[in-house]
């Protein structure tokens, strides 16, 4: 587990937000022990390709959008334990870890999840 930060500009480069989001480290997860496959939800192309036609045949509008927060909210249907991030160990518990009940980005389980 880690924090990663990020610092929002505005059009003169001054910081007006700064972020941040606890992400897995999904590269250190091995298959068949922390996880069974990974998925990732991609059209194929020519679906695309064809859809993109219809709308057009039929003069669709069509429109785009994305959900930022999408792997945020995926139920996990797996236990997945992860350790405690550094600077955020509890002085009290130092070898306990963190159960996750829902997904975070990082995990190969994420896309899964939300699909």
């Amino acid at each position: 587990m880690k924090w990663l930060w990020k610092n929002k500009r505005d059009e003169e480069n001054t910081v007006i937000q700064n972020k941040s989001r606890f992400v897995a480290k999904g590269f250190a997860q091995k298959e068949g022990v922390d996880f069974e496959e990974s998925f990732a939800p991609v059209a194929w192309l020519e679906a695309v390709w064809l859809f993109i036609v219809y709308a057009t045949h039929k003069s669709f509008t069509i429109y785009q959008m994305d959900v930022k927060t999408t792997f945020l909210y995926g139920p996990l249907k797996e236990e997945v334990y992860v350790n405690q991030p550094d600077g955020f160990i509890d002085p009290y518990h130092p070898d306990k870890v963190y159960r996750l009940k829902k997904a975070l980005y990082g995990l190969k389980q994420a896309p899964r999840a939300w699909y």
